[in-house]
């Protein structure tokens, strides 16, 4: 699933168009924690419901599993609530615990090779199917082959119809970074040399703002860099790079027919029931998008660095499923089985993708985790589209159309009660979509110590699952239906009328997922105490 960052606007928000109003660094790095009447921000109340609902209860440890791109276990803010599994000895070579997954004492990582090989690029789903099928039935008519063959064509001209326009797409988005990065660094220039220095920090261009009024770009680059939240104009072409870097990944690696890096996995595709395939290296090549979910899951909590998570008295596990580009469907089944057989109570899902050739062993892997009383957290997408009429995969029903009963499907809410309330980028639906979460401007931890701000419903699933960890942790007996339940019923409705996403057209906010509502911690906790005494 990618990740709508502020990186993918940069070249649409040059410094010189920044009108927005300032707000303190504190306020942009914890808002999601915050409380709308006493902050006047729509969080999640995470600080209230601590402060008031939580300080004299004691909580019960809960394992989380992140499904994603791995985890830096050496980070200073999750380094502590790492999951560690104490029957297997690191770096033996044994399976001591006989599971079918050697040495995985943090976790596995099913995108590796036995030669510790790992993929850090895959291709999309309908590039796969594209490839796979363009021989068998380019130029073919469809009448003129089987039935069976004839589902088969449906699928491919429909994957052939996505991936066409991806490509077109990604090409157009590569010439606009590419000017952007131009443009921006000629920009920046001009302003180090008007103030004769060698770096443009927010420190700078504010006293430039206040004393050299010969460079009025000063101010506006100030705003920018603030607003942005990157320390200088440096951080901001780097930051550009990056998406320059990951437009070329997607046009010579996940649209590429010809790209195949499954190979150094070494397992058998078409084996849907084989496991034990991969290595223990979760963290992987690249772990920034599973070290940032893992952060704003259950970050340390007011030890003064970088991000809070939302939950406490938590474990995380990392299971690497999840590249730059789509994920396998028999990854994601034996990922979610991974997880449950291993202890997982919730699992965070923050991935998506518009095919599911093989869903039937994504459904059997759901069905046993409802078995096993465990709850999935899943991003409903970042394509601004409504899921009750699209594709959108994981599916919140499976292939028989019954709803998943143990899986809640989270939208991207901002930090503005406005008609930007929700996500531009997120998907939605009254029926498919089941409640929002902060996702926009999210702070959060990123590898080698350090921290960055992503906007995505890759970012709400992981609040909901710290909600649903808090949930856990001072509720353990509550089931994962009766999670799912409190966390909808509690939201906070809003009806605020807000841009529908992918549109024009002015909605009433309630109107776009199941519950109409922002996950809210505080009453979400208080909904549960409620439930819970009256059980007794």
């Amino acid at each position: 699933m990618s990740v709508s960052t502020r990186l993918a606007v940069l070249g649409l928000l040059t410094f010189t168009s920044f009108t927005g109003r300032a707000q303190t660094a504190e306020q942009l790095r914890r808002w999601q924690h915050l409380d709308l009447k006493a902050d006047g921000v729509p969080g999640i109340s995470a600080d209230r419901a601590y402060r008031e609902l939580l300080a004299t209860r004691k909580p019960t440890p809960v394992l989380v599993a992140v499904l994603d791109s791995g985890i830096d276990s050496a980070h200073v803010d999750l380094k502590p609530i790492l999951w560690k599994k104490t029957a297997e000895i690191a770096g033996n070579g044994i399976d001591d615990d006989k599971n079918g997954y050697v040495d995985d004492v943090r976790g596995w990582n099913f995108l590796g090779g036995k030669d510790g090989q790992n993929i850090g690029v895959e291709t999309l789903e309908q590039t796969r199917i594209y490839a796979q099928y363009q021989a068998q039935f380019e130029g073919k008519k469809r009448r003129s082959l089987s039935a069976a063959d004839q589902v088969k064509f449906d699928v491919y001209q429909q994957a052939k119809a996505s991936y066409q326009q991806d490509l077109a797409q990604e090409k157009k988005q590569l010439t606009m970074l590419t000017g952007a990065l131009e443009s921006n660094t000629a920009a920046f220039e001009r302003v180090k040399k008007a103030l004769n220095v060698a770096l443009l920090d927010t420190a700078t261009l504010r006293q430039a703002a206040r004393s050299r009024p010969d460079v009025p770009s000063a101010a506006s680059l100030n705003g920018f860099l603030r607003s942005n939240q990157f320390a200088s104009t440096d951080a901001a072409l780097l930051s550009l790079n990056e998406a320059l870097a990951h437009s070329r990944d997607r046009l010579e690696k996940s649209l590429n027919p010809d790209y195949n890096p499954r190979t150094l996995v070494g397992d058998d595709l078409a084996n849907l029931t084989e496991t034990g395939y991969g290595n223990p290296d979760s963290q992987g090549p690249n772990a920034t998008h599973g070290t940032h979910c893992a952060g704003i899951i259950a970050g340390v909590r007011g030890n003064g660095l970088g991000a809070d998570g939302v939950a406490a008295s938590v474990r995380i596990m990392s299971v690497r499923s999840t590249p730059s580009g789509d994920e396998r469907d028999k990854d994601v089944a034996n990922a979610i089985r991974y997880a449950v057989d291993n202890g997982a109570q919730i699992i965070s899902m923050s991935f998506g993708k518009d095919f599911s050739p093989d869903k039937a062993a994504v459904d059997a892997a759901m069905q046993y985790a409802d078995q096993k009383g465990v709850l999935l957290v899943h991003a409903a997408g970042n394509s601004g589209r409504d899921t009750d009429a699209g594709r959108n995969f994981p599916s919140a029903r499976y292939l028989s159309g019954q709803d998943i009963p143990n899986q809640i499907t989270v939208g991207a809410s901002s930090r503005l009660n406005t008609e930007k309330l929700v996500a531009e980028f997120s998907n939605y639906g009254k029926q498919t979509v089941d409640v929002f979460a902060p996702g926009v401007d999210i702070y959060s931890s990123t590898p080698a110590n350090t921290y960055a701000t992503f906007s995505g419903t890759s970012m709400a699933a992981p609040v909901v699952a710290g909600v649903a960890a808090v949930l856990k942790a001072y509720f353990p007996q509550l089931t994962p239906q009766q999670l799912k339940q409190i966390i909808m019923q509690s939201a906070v409705p809003y009806h605020t009328k807000v841009i529908k996403p992918g549109t024009k057209k002015s909605v009433d906010f309630a109107t776009l997922s199941r519950s109409g509502g922002i996950v809210n911690l505080y009453e979400a906790v208080k909904l549960a105490e409620q439930q819970t005494t009256a059980a007794k």
